[in-house]
């Protein structure tokens, strides 16, 4: 490698501090607290009981971030793009891998998978300020009635901030991580010293054991050992963004040395001390110190929050593109970084649920209940799907694939049972937020296939119109007029109703469809593909990945520079507006109708997603029935 590769791949380990390991860096706040407490740990308990999480937490650590995700994940990449949608578009890079009903069932497990997120990224923000907050308890006991003023608070200027955009206090993120990380280590040490024997905790033994002798209680325990690994899952989402060795330096060589380091130390305190089990992170800090780490406390939750909220804006862009949601408002707050973008509509629901949350549950502690299930459901999902990728595209020996599945499969198995224990304390909430997501993505999904086809059955050949302009039975008037189409075949229904109408077409004619490939990105030389059809008459095809930002009319104009020259205000923009009607002969319940006709009606036009002039577009209002 080249120094300056080299020096490259350290500056994004840095920035990668911030963005991907934010979250996982915070669970020290709270993930020790929760499996004693829910251990119900005492004064006067074996070592055992502080041992075994301990052991747990440090081989969950080991063996879900540095063996699944930074070695086997990391090479399951399309593109080097990760992600649930990285997954399915590797499944589907190959047609003869999946048989059409493995191909169905992969794109169900898929988007569920990426259901999931929406709950994840609710709760995350709401947990890891609220646990940075409740410090203050820790300076005067008073201050508790301001906990949950001062939580919101921070939560509503986060989200309020993420219209101007990250990319200027973006840079700060990574430094401050560190800092965070290198004091999260240096405390660890600091109450190592008080009982140094806790090292014995790194054998897997203790928690072996701890699960064979606890029966219940271990499993509730597999549920908050799961805390100690949220945010993994966005290390592989990311990894397009930093690539594959950055991450593995900034987690071998910082975060994960640093994390066991204070959970010893927190075991530590616990056995010297088994009062300080109320709030193991903050009886950590010198007195002294205290004000101060609550503050860097609060920067690191935030930084964290800011990594999930940036994650599900890309999460929601993908599954637009890929036409599995609606077309929703999307505002480049920096066009010259890629993936930061701000969605009005998703900001808003994650602020009103993460403020909900807060409120409804009031400290971290009950948060923490919530928490956990979607995380352990997506991650055992993403095994599952790895396995199919290794054994249909990377053409893995059945034992090759299925022993490293298995291993992962059984501690996330764990995670899933504990997580479900707590059903009725919160956890629920994640799974009808991804359930109700989920929903939503395969009604819009089932209602695109219906209306495409009603608009098939309307739709008349090319070539009738060409033979109508070659003999001159159509007036033709100056401009260029562009009929936009999700189908690259026949004549769209805009350009139908405005002949109807108007009794003429323009000079210049192009038949417009863009198209989102199951791949992340499009080669420059695959972006476009023209046809002629008579003179001044084109269909072009504009081709863009799912997690590229579609620059339509620039890439128009280039695609047609060779065959005619378009002047950019002289072009009209014309797309058909849908009035859709419930009872049509589509299969869907009629319930599920009436939720396509409202998903249709908050989608965007395709002309204002593709940021499209506004006076240069003409829509047409179209009836059809589903």
């Amino acid at each position: 490698m080249s120094e300056h590769k080299s020096s490259n791949s350290w500056s994004l380990a840095l920035v990668a501090l911030g963005v991907v390991f934010g979250d996982i860096g915070t669970s020290p706040l709270y993930a020790l607290r929760e499996c004693l407490a829910h251990a119900h740990y005492k004064v006067g308990d074996p070592v055992d009981m502080v041992y075994g999480p301990i052991s747990l937490m440090f081989w969950s650590l080991t063996i879900m971030v540095a063996v699944k995700y930074l070695s086997f994940l990391s090479n399951a990449t399309a593109q080097g793009e990760g992600g649930m949608f990285a997954l399915l578009s590797l499944l589907r890079s190959k047609k003869e891998a999946l048989s059409k009903g493995g191909q169905a069932f992969v794109v169900l497990v898929v988007l569920f998978g990426a259901s999931l997120l929406y709950g994840d990224g609710m709760i995350t923000p709401a947990i890891s300020v609220l646990s940075a907050v409740e410090g203050l308890e820790q300076l005067n006991a008073s201050l508790h009635s301001w906990v949950i003023p001062i939580s919101v608070v921070i939560l509503l200027g986060l989200f309020l901030v993420q219209r101007h955009g990250t990319a200027k206090i973006g840079v700060a993120f990574g430094p401050i991580t560190m800092v965070w990380f290198l004091a999260l280590g240096g405390l660890g040490i600091y109450r190592f010293a008080e009982h140094p024997g806790v090292i014995q905790a790194l054998s897997p033994h203790w928690g072996v054991s701890y699960l064979a002798h606890h029966g219940y209680h271990g499993i509730v325990i597999m549920g908050m050992v799961l805390l100690a690994v949220t945010g993994c899952e966005a290390l592989y989402a990311d990894i397009g963004h930093f690539g594959k060795k950055p991450l593995q330096r900034a987690w071998f060589l910082l975060v994960w040395p640093c994390l066991v380091l204070n959970y010893l130390g927190q075991a530590a305190l616990v056995i010297h001390d088994p009062k300080a089990v109320e709030h193991p992170f903050f009886k950590l800090v010198p007195q002294a110190l205290l004000v101060p780490m609550i503050i860097l406390a609060t920067a690191a939750t935030i930084i964290a929050s800011q990594a999930m909220i940036t994650g599900v804006f890309s999460l929601t862009q993908q599954a637009v593109q890929l036409g599995y949601l609606p077309r929703l408002k999307i505002i480049h707050t920096n066009p010259e970084v890629r993936g930061q973008i701000y969605m009005p509509q998703v900001n808003f629901l994650l602020m009103v649920c993460c403020i909900a949350l807060v409120i409804g549950f009031k400290t971290s502690s009950n948060l923490a209940s919530a928490y956990g299930l979607s995380v352990s459901m997506e991650m055992f999902l993403t095994s599952i799907l790895f396995f199919f990728v290794a054994r249909r595209i990377w053409g893995w020996a059945f034992w090759k694939a299925f022993l490293p599945v298995l291993v992962f499969a059984c501690i996330e198995f764990g995670y899933v049972s504990g997580s479900l224990v707590k059903f009725k304390d919160g956890a629920w909430f994640p799974l009808v937020i991804a359930s109700g997501v989920w929903i939503i993505m395969k009604t819009w999904t089932d209602g695109r296939a219906v209306l495409f086809q009603a608009m098939q059955r309307g739709r008349l050949p090319v070539q009738h119109l060409v033979d109508e302009i070659q003999k001159d039975r159509i007036i033709r008037v100056p401009g260029a007029a562009v009929f936009m189409s999700a189908s690259a075949d026949g004549l769209p229904l805009a350009l139908l109703h405005h002949l109807k109408h108007n009794k003429a077409l323009h000079r210049q004619v192009i038949l417009l469809t863009v198209r989102f490939e199951d791949t992340p990105y499009v080669d420059d030389t695959s972006r476009h593909e023209v046809e002629d059809y008579c003179e001044e008459f084109y269909r072009v095809v504009l081709r863009y990945g799912f997690a590229e930002s579609p620059q339509v009319f620039e890439d128009l104009i280039q695609a047609l520079a060779n065959k005619t020259k378009l002047k950019k205000a002289g072009i009209t923009f014309y797309q058909s507006r849908e009035i859709l009607l419930t009872n049509g002969p589509g299969r869907m319940a009629r319930w599920r109708k009436k939720l396509y006709v409202t998903l249709s009606r908050m989608s965007r036009p395709a002309t204002g997603y593709f940021d499209l002039p506004p006076r240069q577009v003409c829509e047409l209002g179209i009836q059809l029935e589903v």
